[in-house]
């Protein structure tokens, strides 16, 4: 006789919480109250997670050092979510785009409107991750609030197979994408306000888990100093202000030295910044490949050879 499955886990994010059953009768307020506890109970389920958040930026970090891409792979709002976060790392810390890889269910379509059935297409997922011909310095990371999402869930063991590492993000334990990533991360967020819309509290942790593992990856490869945006990308007249006002900051220069180093920079402002420390502009380039673009430890070999910045 044959013997019966198992059965499947239960999906949380899926579930429904009795105490929003009559939510549609509530006054505003509680409606509102009630969504930003929500939100908040999201954020502490990332907190509960930094520790695995922790295994993920220590594997990733030497594979992006030695030159490896950043891939976000997802479904849905997961996928955006991913691609909202990718995508910010260009101009806030000048991650260069050859290095950046968005893979949405559905491609680019999906962005604006669902593209049905896109989510189950695991040949597809295949098909795509493949076409990139990741490696072992390549560091993909698939997002998925149910966690079993068969595209993401194929991308990420597609590229495991491949010898990257793999990261999934989940917001229930014990799911089919956190098994097949090397490193699975489980955000558990349960039931939703709404019923299965995870656009909410799973939407927030999802981001919020996105935006630590991200920004702590930038911070660490040296494209942020003194809490500073040195790599930010200039492209307007709000951002050559800003730009101005960090290498004021970083340097005893008043405005008008500042203006004249980033133009003399290409308002590159760590150039401008060693500029200002009074490195000669043939020594800048050098120091950076050197130094791994890193303005800490460059700093540090200024103070140990008795060198004066500005």
């Amino acid at each position: 006789m044959t013997p019966s499955p198992a059965p499947a886990l239960p999906i949380l994010t899926e579930g429904q919480d009795p105490r929003y059953a009559d939510v549609d009768l509530w006054p505003v307020s509680s409606v509102l109250d009630a969504l930003v506890e929500a939100q908040m109970s999201a954020v502490a389920a990332v907190r509960a997670a930094v520790p695995e958040l922790e295994r993920a930026v220590n594997a990733a970090l030497p594979r992006l050092l030695a030159g490896g891409r950043l891939f976000y792979v997802g479904a849905g709002t997961s996928g955006r979510i991913g691609m909202q976060d990718g995508v910010e790392l260009l101009p806030t810390f000048g991650w260069g785009p050859e290095r950046l890889v968005l893979l949405l269910a559905g491609g680019n379509d999906a962005i604006y409107q669902a593209a049905e059935g896109a989510e189950d297409r695991e040949d597809v997922a295949r098909a795509e991750i493949l076409a990139h011909d990741p490696g072992p310095n390549d560091v993909v990371v698939g997002i998925a609030a149910s966690g079993s999402t068969p595209y993401t869930c194929a991308a990420i063991a597609t590229a495991r197979a491949a010898g990257s590492l793999t990261i999934g993000i989940a917001c229930n334990p014990s799911c089919l994408l956190l098994n097949a990533a090397d490193v699975g991360i489980a955000i558990v967020t349960g039931p939703e306000v709404i019923s299965g819309s995870t656009r909410l509290k799973a939407g927030t942790a999802q981001k919020t888990t996105l935006n630590l593992i991200s920004t702590t990856l930038m911070i660490r490869m040296g494209h942020a100093y003194r809490g500073q945006m040195v790599d930010m990308r200039v492209v307007n007249e709000k951002l050559r202000q800003r730009a101005c006002r960090m290498v004021r900051n970083l340097t005893t220069s008043t405005h008008e030295q500042a203006i004249a180093a980033l133009e003399a920079t290409g308002f590159n402002v760590k150039r401008a910044v060693m500029l200002r420390w009074g490195i000669a502009a043939d020594r800048i380039d050098p120091l950076l490949a050197t130094h791994d673009g890193n303005l800490r430890t460059i700093q540090a070999e200024l103070d140990a050879t008795g060198n004066q910045k500005g």
